[in-house]
């Protein structure tokens, strides 16, 4: 097999995402062959002995993949020191050992999140020079005008850069709050629900429905399904660029 980046093949283990690996090679975590490995060493995985503090790693562990329907109020996290729910605290136990979630979707927000085994997949779906998709449903405060509309789909002023184009549909309208449909390229910091702000129309809910080709569908809310490698391999094929 041809020789890989250390980071590369840690995250294709399972242990964590390829960012991550980088950060565990910088603190000297890692041990080449029995020796310290250092950011940009590359081992073949058949004859070379990777360890991670201490421990072998494996590298045929068999990829996961779940699909969990976040409620509101969950941290998106494995552990929260001040004793939240979080989203493993709602999986069966057995079923946690080496996942982690592929992003995050704030506690206030509920719906589509991915946990899984898969650093390649992580890399693919939050970095952002891959142009993946993330759908979204969003009540609304008021009636958004036309105008607003339309600013939000070509970008708004957001810590200095503009927010790039997002697709962005009517659904319901009333005096009070109005549903919308947003599919967005980007994934800063509570993103929909600042802009939303700074557009004059605060969100009452936010619900994730799907990432990428994933949906919800019908999955109840605090459920999960295991996804088949047909659902999660188109994804390790997202390659175009972004335009940030």
């Amino acid at each position: 097999m041809k020789q890989q980046r250390l980071q590369k093949l840690i995250a294709a283990s399972g242990l964590c995402s390829r960012r991550h690996a980088e950060q565990l090679l910088l603190q000297e975590r890692v041990t080449l062959n029995g020796h310290l490995a250092k950011l940009g060493d590359k081992a073949d995985p058949e004859l070379d002995k990777i360890s991670v503090d201490g421990s072998v790693l494996n590298s045929n562990t068999e990829t996961r993949v779940l699909l969990f329907n976040k409620p509101a109020g969950v941290i998106t996290s494995c552990h929260d020191p001040h004793g939240r729910v979080t989203v493993f605290s709602m999986l069966p136990d057995k079923l946690c050992k080496g996942l982690h979630p592929v992003g995050r979707l704030d506690a206030d927000s509920r719906g589509a999140l991915l946990i899984t085994n898969q650093g390649e997949l992580t890399l693919r779906l939050t970095h952002p020079r891959y142009a993946h998709h993330k759908t979204y449903q969003v009540l609304v405060e008021g009636k958004p005008s036309a105008l607003v509309l339309s600013s939000w789909r070509h970008g708004v002023m957001l810590d200095g850069k503009t927010t790039l184009p997002a697709e962005l549909e009517l659904l319901q309208s009333h005096s009070s709050q109005s549903l919308l449909k947003i599919v967005l390229r980007e994934g800063r910091n509570r993103q929909i629900r600042r802009v939303a702000e700074q557009l004059g129309h605060p969100v009452l809910d936010l619900q994730r429905t799907a990432i990428a080709n994933v949906a919800l569908d019908a999955l109840p809310e605090g459920c999960w399904r295991a996804l088949d490698e047909r659902e999660w391999t188109p994804l390790l094929k997202i390659t175009k660029p972004s335009m940030c």
